[in-house]
């Protein structure tokens, strides 16, 4: 395993709210805008109290932490509860939430989520199971197709020495 440079990228946290939106999106799929009871059941909801006491707890009691700057600006810019990037809502046609072209032939349920309880939560991207059928030059040309339609990207490199696995409480946070 090689070490990533995860504490340079951010030594100040929480970030800039205007960042996130560079590194999440919340996108909406739904017959009609999101209310505020179908947000509530969303995990994307932040509470600037609990973020502020995850970030303290994290600096005391975690080395790689201890030198972390805690921002009190970047904290205010959160909600005291609620989401914070921009929700981009996309109206699918009739009551279904399901796109057509992303169901699959033995897909009938009716639409995603839930009637009561936590809504689920979605990741879309390129994922290790669409690269395995395709040959580097494939890849190289999806990365391409990608960066010339101004997608974006977050360029994390590592360390050229391994780090042990064995003992080592601080290889962890390192490996992300």
């Amino acid at each position: 395993m090689l070490t990533n440079p995860v504490p340079q990228i951010y030594n100040i946290l929480p970030p800039p709210r205007n960042e996130l939106d560079d590194v999440l999106a919340f996108v909406y799929l739904g017959s009609s805008a999101p209310t505020p009871e179908d947000f509530a059941r969303t995990p994307l909801l932040v509470r600037r109290n609990k973020i502020a006491n995850a970030l303290n707890w994290l600096k005391l009691n975690h080395t790689a932490y201890a030198d972390l700057i805690i921002s009190e600006e970047n904290l205010l810019s959160y909600p005291e509860n609620g989401v914070p990037v921009v929700v981009d809502f996309r109206k699918t046609e009739g009551t279904s939430n399901k796109l057509e072209t992303e169901m699959s032939l033995d897909d009938n349920e009716a639409e995603h989520g839930t009637e009561e309880g936590p809504c689920p939560f979605t990741v879309h991207g390129l994922t290790g199971t669409e690269y395995s059928t395709m040959d580097p030059k494939a890849m190289k040309a999806a990365a391409l197709r990608h960066l010339q339609s101004e997608g974006k990207v977050l360029g994390i490199g590592h360390d050229g020495i391994p780090l042990s696995m064995y003992d080592n409480p601080d290889a962890y946070p390192k490996m992300f």
